[in-house]
Protein backbone atom coordinates (compact mmCIF):
# COMPACT_ATOMS: atom_id res chain seq x y z
CA UNK A 1 0.00 0.00 0.00
CA UNK A 2 3.13 2.07 0.95
CA UNK A 3 4.37 2.17 -2.87
CA UNK A 4 1.34 2.96 -4.30
CA UNK A 5 0.78 6.01 -1.98
CA UNK A 6 4.61 7.07 -2.44
CA UNK A 7 3.60 6.51 -6.64
CA UNK A 8 0.94 9.07 -6.19
CA UNK A 9 2.39 11.77 -3.81
CA UNK A 10 5.12 11.63 -6.67
CA UNK A 11 3.16 11.87 -10.00
CA UNK A 12 0.75 14.52 -7.82
CA UNK A 13 3.92 16.74 -6.59
CA UNK A 14 5.12 16.13 -10.89
CA UNK A 15 1.88 17.09 -11.81
CA UNK A 16 1.77 20.26 -9.91
CA UNK A 17 5.45 21.48 -10.82
CA UNK A 18 4.18 20.76 -14.51
CA UNK A 19 1.65 23.04 -13.93
CA UNK A 20 3.45 25.82 -12.36
CA UNK A 21 5.93 25.69 -15.17
CA UNK A 22 3.44 25.82 -17.92
CA UNK A 23 1.40 28.90 -16.03
CA UNK A 24 4.47 30.54 -15.96
CA UNK A 25 5.70 30.39 -19.28
CA UNK A 26 2.38 30.88 -20.82
CA UNK A 27 1.97 34.16 -18.37
CA UNK A 28 5.40 34.95 -19.40
CA UNK A 29 4.38 34.83 -23.36
CA UNK A 30 1.49 36.77 -22.72
CA UNK A 31 3.27 39.64 -20.48
CA UNK A 32 6.61 38.81 -20.65
CA UNK A 33 8.68 37.64 -17.68
CA UNK A 34 9.85 40.88 -16.03
CA UNK A 35 5.92 41.85 -15.50
CA UNK A 36 5.15 37.76 -13.95
CA UNK A 37 4.97 37.88 -10.11
CA UNK A 38 4.71 34.53 -8.11
CA UNK A 39 1.77 35.65 -7.05
CA UNK A 40 0.17 35.66 -10.42
CA UNK A 41 2.02 32.17 -11.55
CA UNK A 42 0.57 30.58 -8.19
CA UNK A 43 -3.13 31.92 -8.82
CA UNK A 44 -2.95 30.35 -12.66
CA UNK A 45 -2.11 27.11 -11.83
CA UNK A 46 -4.71 27.68 -8.70
CA UNK A 47 -2.00 26.54 -5.97
CA UNK A 48 -1.08 28.88 -2.95
CA UNK A 49 2.15 30.99 -3.35
CA UNK A 50 3.35 29.12 0.35
CA UNK A 51 3.09 26.03 -3.01
CA UNK A 52 4.95 27.95 -5.26
CA UNK A 53 7.96 28.10 -2.92
CA UNK A 54 7.76 24.23 -2.26
CA UNK A 55 8.59 23.60 -5.95
CA UNK A 56 10.42 26.63 -7.01
CA UNK A 57 13.16 29.01 -5.61
CA UNK A 58 12.18 31.89 -8.38
CA UNK A 59 9.87 32.43 -11.00
CA UNK A 60 13.09 31.85 -13.52
CA UNK A 61 13.54 28.27 -12.04
CA UNK A 62 9.45 27.63 -12.86
CA UNK A 63 10.10 28.43 -16.09
CA UNK A 64 13.16 27.05 -17.05
CA UNK A 65 11.91 23.93 -15.25
CA UNK A 66 11.68 22.75 -18.60
CA UNK A 67 15.23 22.68 -19.19
CA UNK A 68 15.87 21.26 -16.32
CA UNK A 69 14.15 18.00 -17.20
CA UNK A 70 15.46 17.49 -20.40
CA UNK A 71 19.07 18.05 -19.01
CA UNK A 72 18.27 15.51 -16.11
CA UNK A 73 17.24 13.40 -19.41
CA UNK A 74 20.26 13.70 -21.29
CA UNK A 75 22.80 13.26 -18.39
CA UNK A 76 21.02 10.19 -17.50
CA UNK A 77 21.32 8.92 -21.22
CA UNK A 78 25.09 9.79 -21.47
CA UNK A 79 25.35 7.32 -18.26
CA UNK A 80 23.38 4.65 -19.95
CA UNK A 81 25.58 4.58 -22.89
CA UNK A 82 28.38 1.34 -23.24
CA UNK A 83 31.18 2.02 -21.03
CA UNK A 84 33.69 0.84 -24.36
CA UNK A 85 32.43 4.32 -26.59
CA UNK A 86 34.85 7.27 -26.20
CA UNK A 87 33.80 10.09 -24.19
CA UNK A 88 32.83 12.30 -27.27
CA UNK A 89 31.03 9.43 -28.69
CA UNK A 90 28.99 8.84 -26.11
CA UNK A 91 27.69 12.57 -25.34
CA UNK A 92 27.07 12.90 -29.25
CA UNK A 93 25.07 9.48 -29.60
CA UNK A 94 23.41 10.32 -25.84
CA UNK A 95 22.15 13.65 -27.43
CA UNK A 96 20.96 12.32 -30.16
CA UNK A 97 18.87 9.71 -28.84
CA UNK A 98 17.71 12.14 -26.55
CA UNK A 99 16.55 13.83 -29.28
CA UNK A 100 15.20 10.99 -31.35
CA UNK A 101 13.24 9.68 -28.19
CA UNK A 102 11.06 13.54 -27.42
CA UNK A 103 10.49 13.18 -31.03
CA UNK A 104 8.70 16.39 -32.71
CA UNK A 105 9.30 19.74 -30.94
CA UNK A 106 6.74 20.57 -28.55
CA UNK A 107 5.81 24.66 -29.42
CA UNK A 108 5.91 24.92 -25.36
CA UNK A 109 9.75 24.40 -25.48
CA UNK A 110 10.22 26.64 -28.50
CA UNK A 111 8.02 29.27 -27.28
CA UNK A 112 10.69 28.69 -23.99
CA UNK A 113 13.89 28.87 -25.78
CA UNK A 114 12.50 32.14 -27.19
CA UNK A 115 11.79 33.51 -24.37
CA UNK A 116 15.66 32.82 -22.79
CA UNK A 117 16.89 34.20 -25.87
CA UNK A 118 14.92 37.21 -25.69
CA UNK A 119 15.51 38.32 -22.10
CA UNK A 120 18.97 38.05 -20.19
CA UNK A 121 17.51 37.51 -16.58
CA UNK A 122 16.20 34.02 -18.26
CA UNK A 123 19.73 33.66 -20.06
CA UNK A 124 21.53 33.52 -16.70
CA UNK A 125 19.24 31.69 -14.84
CA UNK A 126 19.67 29.22 -17.57
CA UNK A 127 23.50 29.59 -17.30
CA UNK A 128 23.38 28.15 -13.56
CA UNK A 129 21.51 25.17 -14.55
CA UNK A 130 24.16 24.32 -17.62
CA UNK A 131 26.71 25.13 -15.06
CA UNK A 132 24.87 22.12 -13.11
CA UNK A 133 25.27 19.54 -15.44
CA UNK A 134 28.55 20.62 -16.81
CA UNK A 135 29.55 19.28 -13.14
CA UNK A 136 27.56 16.35 -13.36
CA UNK A 137 28.78 15.59 -16.89
CA UNK A 138 32.65 16.27 -16.10
CA UNK A 139 32.04 13.60 -13.16
CA UNK A 140 30.62 11.38 -16.05
CA UNK A 141 33.59 12.04 -17.88
CA UNK A 142 36.23 11.13 -15.46
CA UNK A 143 34.31 7.95 -14.30
CA UNK A 144 34.49 6.91 -18.25
CA UNK A 145 38.28 7.64 -17.49
CA UNK A 146 39.26 11.16 -18.36
CA UNK A 147 41.98 11.58 -15.81
CA UNK A 148 42.74 15.05 -16.33
CA UNK A 149 40.45 17.47 -14.80
CA UNK A 150 40.77 20.30 -17.02
CA UNK A 151 40.25 17.39 -19.97
CA UNK A 152 36.94 16.37 -18.66
CA UNK A 153 35.59 20.35 -17.55
CA UNK A 154 36.33 21.34 -21.38
CA UNK A 155 34.83 18.32 -22.97
CA UNK A 156 31.76 18.74 -20.58
CA UNK A 157 31.63 22.69 -21.44
CA UNK A 158 32.53 22.44 -25.38
CA UNK A 159 29.58 19.58 -25.32
CA UNK A 160 27.15 21.54 -23.95
CA UNK A 161 28.03 25.03 -25.43
CA UNK A 162 27.41 23.15 -29.03
CA UNK A 163 24.52 21.65 -27.83
CA UNK A 164 23.36 25.46 -27.04
CA UNK A 165 24.59 26.89 -30.20
CA UNK A 166 23.16 24.60 -32.50
CA UNK A 167 19.22 25.05 -30.67
CA UNK A 168 19.70 28.69 -31.38
CA UNK A 169 21.27 28.38 -35.16
CA UNK A 170 17.80 25.25 -35.31
CA UNK A 171 15.54 28.51 -34.41
CA UNK A 172 17.16 30.31 -37.31
CA UNK A 173 16.60 27.87 -39.90
CA UNK A 174 13.92 27.06 -42.55
CA UNK A 175 10.76 25.30 -40.47
CA UNK A 176 11.00 21.58 -40.88
CA UNK A 177 15.06 21.50 -40.66
CA UNK A 178 15.53 18.81 -37.77
CA UNK A 179 16.86 19.66 -34.86
CA UNK A 180 19.07 16.27 -35.09
CA UNK A 181 20.67 17.23 -38.17
CA UNK A 182 21.47 20.69 -36.68
CA UNK A 183 22.97 19.29 -32.99
CA UNK A 184 24.93 16.03 -35.63
CA UNK A 185 26.48 19.48 -37.41
CA UNK A 186 27.75 20.94 -34.39
CA UNK A 187 28.84 18.37 -32.83
CA UNK A 188 30.65 16.91 -35.22
CA UNK A 189 32.38 20.61 -35.69
CA UNK A 190 32.85 20.51 -32.36
CA UNK A 191 34.42 17.06 -31.22
CA UNK A 192 37.08 16.85 -33.80
CA UNK A 193 38.99 18.63 -31.14
CA UNK A 194 37.79 16.18 -27.98
CA UNK A 195 37.32 12.60 -30.37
Amino acid sequence: MKAVSTGLRERKKSATRQALHEAAVALAVEHGPERVTVEAIADAADVSRRTFSNYFASKEEALLHGDRLRMQLLLDAVRARPATETPWAALTAAALELDRRLGARDPKWVTQVRLVRRHPTLAAQQTGTYSALEDDLTAELTARGVTDPMRARLTAAAFLAAIRVAVQAWLDRPAGTALGDVMREALDATGAAFA
